[in-house]
């Protein structure tokens, strides 16, 4: 199952209250304070690693709890310091704050992390309060409170270039054709239920990855299907790779609906790098195939982003096109 947004509640650990006790040795019968410190609060560290890619586990376990700091002890002994807690969470995890939505934090490299919640400092023991004129203070400090807050963690999938068409124009056969990754593929909408990330070995063990996210529909931004609950996936891609069905009445309304849909949801969406690539040339023979190219292609208005790039005509089941869209895609990456 992949989760991609949850909401947790997190308590950084209290601090140790500081401790009030005196000197009570043989030949000292009237020692001076002697209260130890107490220990600081854990805190709460949220840390991304590269080898998980769902927020699963919080499906499960809402709240986490920081350790707090132990009291203060006699003989000038302090109290020992809560132990942290560190959440792991996948690479692309953004951090919200619940109650304002406000992003606070967005780890988008490997072992990146942030103190999410400070634990609390530990209280200050009566020896730290004797003066000249109050030589045995009887009282000590509390310690501070740990943070509380309730927050949000958001995944985006971070991959150089993300898979933009309709349902079933052959985003998931060509993914599983240039990389390993293995998404359900059949001949119906909506095969694809959850983002599938691929990597694809390019020329001379070099790399690139690839992020195919459920097919847009028209008003996908407005809640529509299932494409606006995942769009969030492409907005950290370099460039947008849009499959339009070869064998569509209108190019240039396929086009303009998925773009309008993107520039709808976010604006970062729509200044992205655009490259067109027609799928499924294996349903045309060769000549309808030539003529497809000449009429329909002639007059499709590309708009900015994409004007300036070749459009492509590829077929995932005979590989035909896809080594000239391999190369062109790693030329714009590098």
């Amino acid at each position: 199952m992949f989760i991609d947004y949850v909401e947790i509640e997190i308590k950084a650990g209290d601090g140790g209250n500081g401790a009030v006790t005196f000197r009570r040795e043989k030949y000292v019968p009237k020692g001076g304070p002697s209260g130890g410190n107490g220990g600081k609060g854990g805190d709460i560290i949220i840390e991304a690693h590269h080898n998980l890619s769902t927020l699963l586990d919080f499906k499960y376990k809402k709240k986490y709890k920081a350790q707090n700091g132990e009291e203060g002890g006699n003989s000038l002994k302090d109290g020992k310091n809560g132990k942290n807690v560190i959440i792991k969470v996948p690479v692309g995890t953004m951090i919200k704050d619940a109650g304002t939505g406000n992003i606070i934090a967005d780890l988008d490299e490997d072992k990146r992390s942030i103190v999410i919640a400070k634990g609390g400092k530990g209280g200050k023991g009566n020896s730290n309060f004797a003066t000249p004129t109050n030589q045995a203070p009887r009282f000590a400090e509390d310690g501070k409170p740990g943070e509380q807050k309730k927050i949000i963690l958001e995944l985006k999938l971070i991959a150089d270039v993300g898979l933009v068409g309709f349902p079933n124009s052959g985003k998931s056969t060509l993914i599983s054709v240039i990389s390993a990754a293995r998404p359900k593929i059949a001949d119906y909408p909506f095969t694809t239920l959850e983002p599938v990330l691929g990597i694809v070995n390019y020329k001379n063990y070099q790399s690139f990855t690839v992020a195919d996210i459920p097919g847009i529909i028209e008003g996908a931004h407005e809640g529509k299907g299932l494409g606006h609950k995942f769009l969030r996936h492409i907005e950290r891609t370099k460039i947008l790779l849009f499959l339009i069905d070869i064998t569509s009445e209108n190019y240039q309304e396929d086009f303009d609906i998925l773009n309008n849909e993107l520039k709808s949801f976010s604006e970062v969406l729509s200044n992205k790098k655009k490259i067109i690539a027609l799928s499924k040339a294996d349903l045309l023979e060769e000549e309808k195939l030539k003529k497809v190219s000449k009429e329909k292609i002639k007059n499709l208005d590309l708009h900015p982003g994409v004007q300036d790039s070749p459009l492509f005509i590829i077929s995932s089941v005979t590989n035909y096109g896809l080594d000239e869209l391999l190369d062109y895609l790693w030329e714009n990456l590098t």
